[in-house]
């Protein structure tokens, strides 16, 4: 479905991302792994044309480096940025509105599908986003996306900040996604939640892929835990 090959990022004359090669397969989570500064929402934002970068982002076969934000988004790769960006003056409902996308296909979701989700969306359905809490705007942003029916969900740092009743939705959320066939890139600092939900776990550091297996192999593999992951 998505398959990086030989992918360099720069902010500038800053060299970040340094050859990565990953794939995301139909209805697979992928969990990409890594401290902070070693290049995972580099990657987000170059798969998403929003840094310069050089190398191959091929989306179902066809290559989408070169093309703007808009223009990847409407062929089907929806992205949560980590800063959660909404619609402050806007309501919830609004917000929702913004993400759908016109198309000749019936979508997957609908607003009863985000409020049944997140009831507490619902409960805030004429509020303006920016009075949110954080782990609110972080619901409706994830909503906010799933609107526009992706195929491909890139979600950076999720859980970031939230309530640990709220992160447990928020990974229920993700196996709702995975089960109606949406796949899901998903850059996350809690291993825990992490490796309980994915399919395939990726290591990142100094800008490259250093592991590249399933949850229990990761576990199991302490070298790189220690020298990658753990603080």
């Amino acid at each position: 479905m998505l398959t990086i090959k030989h992918l360099h990022a720069f902010y500038g004359k800053s060299h970040v991302l340094h050859g990565v090669d990953m794939a995301v397969g139909e209805g697979e989570i992928v969990a990409l792994l890594g401290r902070n500064g070693s290049g995972r929402s580099t990657t987000a934002k170059a798969i998403m044309g929003l840094v310069e970068c050089e190398g191959s982002v091929l989306w179902r076969g066809q290559e989408t480096r070169g093309k703007e934000a808009f223009e990847i988004a409407h062929l089907g790769i929806g992205y949560v940025p980590e800063n959660r960006d909404v619609f402050p003056k806007l309501t919830v409902h609004q917000n929702l509105l913004l993400g759908q996308k016109r198309s000749k296909k019936q979508a997957r979701w609908s607003f009863d599908d985000m409020y049944r989700m997140f009831p507490r969306l619902k409960e805030r359905e004429h509020t303006e986003a920016g009075v949110l809490s954080g782990g609110e705007q972080q619901m409706l942003t994830l909503c906010r996306t799933l609107m526009g029916d992706p195929d491909l969900i890139i979600i950076d740092e999720p859980t970031e900040g939230l309530a640990p009743k709220i992160v447990e939705l928020v990974a229920e959320y993700l196996k709702v996604l995975r089960s109606r066939g949406i796949s899901v890139l998903l850059i996350e600092q809690k291993l825990t939640i992490a490796m309980a939900i994915s399919d395939r776990c990726l290591v990142m550091g100094h800008g490259s892929i250093v592991f590249d297996g399933t949850p229990q192999t990761l576990r199991d593999n302490t070298d790189i835990r220690k020298e990658w992951l753990e603080v």
